[in-house]
């Protein structure tokens, strides 16, 4: 019997007690990203599809622009994302030629699908109702596929392939979470570095790399006004005894 990993497959953090009894091979607040980034892709998509089409917007010095070949009609980096792909298992093409012949970025069902087909021939699930990229991410951000996934030898590969695919993604559409800053200081190493992104469960200190849930935040701010309540009273308690002393001396 093997002994569980101790660290994330991905980000390196140390797994907490919860997470080691589970036996996952990555953090919890990376699943937690996970499942935003599969939740964020349908409408992701529907940005993608109202963004076929080239830009019309005419030249403001009034010419023509002349092209040895006549261009797309359509944006080829988002026909890319949003085009069909071909099967790259080694059932259907044994040598490896599909993924070879693709040029760019694979198309976002090409990345989904290979997973969809990895958990449900693995755990024998009923597959989503349609093998549209969006069904697709909204299968794999299910709680049971996405719980299941974090236990899996390969659930490393898994985040850093879905990342990657957000990455080129948002960079076309030009769509990212709003990250802000949070007015208070980090629980591990009191840096005034906290980080929230929209629709993540976690905080994040840029100068540790700790994170937290909004409910652990509060939690520590409570105890650091319990502390400084109690660190006044003290101060407070020792005025008091030193002036009783004084009087006791002079008398």
């Amino acid at each position: 019997m093997t002994d569980s990993p101790r660290h994330c497959a991905t980000c390196t953090r140390e797994f907490r007690d919860t997470e080691r009894a589970t036996a996952q091979t990555l953090c919890t607040p990376c699943v937690d990203r996970i499942g935003v980034w599969l939740r964020e892709l349908p409408l992701q998509i529907t940005v993608l599809k109202g963004s076929r089409q080239r830009e019309t917007a005419g030249d403001r010095t009034g010419g023509r622009t002349v092209h040895r070949t006549a261009p797309l009609p359509g944006r080829v980096d988002v026909l890319n994302l949003l085009g069909p792909a071909a099967w790259t298992d080694q059932i259907r093409d044994p040598h490896g030629d599909a993924r070879e012949d693709q040029h760019g970025q694979l198309p976002i069902a090409g990345v989904l699908i290979a997973w969809v087909r990895l958990i449900t021939e693995e755990r024998r699930w009923n597959p989503p109702i349609s093998l549209a990229p969006d069904d697709l991410a909204r299968w794999l951000a299910q709680p049971k596929p996405l719980a299941w996934a974090s236990r899996r030898p390969w659930a490393g590969d898994y985040c850093d392939e879905l990342g990657q695919l957000m990455r080129v993604v948002r960079d076309t559409t030009r769509l990212r979470p709003r990250r802000r800053a949070v007015p208070q200081p980090c629980p591990r190493c009191d840096s005034l570095a906290l980080v929230e992104t929209d629709h993540e469960l976690y905080t994040e200190c840029g100068t540790c790399k700790a994170m937290f849930t909004r409910d652990e935040l509060a939690l520590a701010a409570r105890i650091k006004v319990a502390e400084l309540a109690s660190a006044e009273e003290d101060q407070d308690d020792a005025g008091e005894s030193a002036g009783l002393l004084d009087k006791v001396v002079a008398a």
